[in-house]
This record gives structure tokens, sequence and C-alpha cells, in this order.
């Protein structure tokens, strides 16, 4: 057997504000016991998480306060239609109650 690699888990934090930012950027970043606190304080807020490595990854090489570059758009978009998608639920299920 070969040996495999332990992935060491990434997480990046994205915050935006359309009124002030000309981007997401990076609000918070970490590896391995540092990312398990970032998603734990993500969930515990309950913002939603979503997972995808190769971003992390990509995210985490830029420093704490950096817009994300453009070539990201697309996909940090995507993310941002599931986070209001989440926020929209949620809302719904606070009405029922």
């Amino acid at each position: 057997m070969a040996d495999e690699k332990k992935k060491v888990k990434t997480a990046v934090a994205l915050g935006y504000d359309p009124g002030e930012d000309g981007a997401p950027k990076v609000i918070a970043s970490g590896k391995g016991a540092l990312a398990d606190k970032i998603i734990e304080q993500a969930q515990s807020n309950k913002i939603p998480v979503h997972q995808d490595d190769k971003l992390a990854d990509t995210l985490s090489k830029l420093e704490i306060g950096e817009m994300i570059p453009p070539e990201l758009y697309e996909v940090v978009a995507e993310i941002l239609v599931f986070v209001d998608a989440m926020d929209k639920i949620k809302a719904k299920d606070k009405a029922r109650k």
C-alpha cells in the first residue's frame, strides 16, 4: 500500500459589504486546529459553511483583509447565492414559529 498524505483541513472565512467592499475579502484563514475553530465559530453563529477544498486552498494564500481576485468572482458568487438562499430559508423558518 502506498502511503497517503493526510490532508490538513483548511478553512477561510469571507466577508462582503456591497456598500463598502469592491469584492468579498478574507476575514479569517487557518489550517488544522485553527480551521476547526473557524468552522466551529461559523456554525455556532449560524453562518452557512460551504465545503470546497480546492477553493479553500486557493483563498488561504490571500492575506487577511485582501479582496478575492477577479478570477474567483464566479465561484465565490455561487457561494454567496447559496448563503443568500440559506438566509431566506432561515427567515421563513423564523416567521413560521
